[in-house]
């Protein structure tokens, strides 16, 4: 029974000795020229303020989250793009279907000036 699991023991152990060698040279080898610059706390596309009750824009989170939503829809398309020849014409309508309401959701969105940053 062990010799069916010795390979995936024998990568585990290769890939973390692997990981720990080259954070361990990254650690010891790399630059180290900290500025405030880079000390900084960074988050969210904007400079970190003090008091955490002023308001601040939230189009950068209305992007963020738009182009996750877009983006996600894309991956729909690999699995749909390998089994189109056994979905045949209603798989083709079914993805007819989804591009416009994706196209109809993307223009709303545009419309309602959701994309502009200004």
């Amino acid at each position: 029974m062990l010799a069916e699991y010795f390979p995936i023991l024998v990568f585990l152990g290769v890939s973390t000795m692997l990981g720990v060698v080259l954070l361990g040279l990254g650690s010891l080898l790399g630059p180290r020229r900290p500025s405030s610059e880079k000390l900084s706390p960074y988050e969210c596309g904007f400079e970190a303020f003090e008091d955490t009750r002023s308001k601040f824009d939230v189009r950068y989170y209305l992007v963020a989250i738009l182009f996750i939503i877009f983006d996600l829809e894309i991956a729909y398309f690999i699995p749909w793009a390998l089994a189109l020849d056994t979905l045949g014409t209603f798989g083709l309508f079914a993805m007819v279907i989804f591009v416009v309401e994706l196209v109809i959701g993307f223009f709303f969105v545009w419309k309602k000036g959701a994309l502009e940053w200004e």
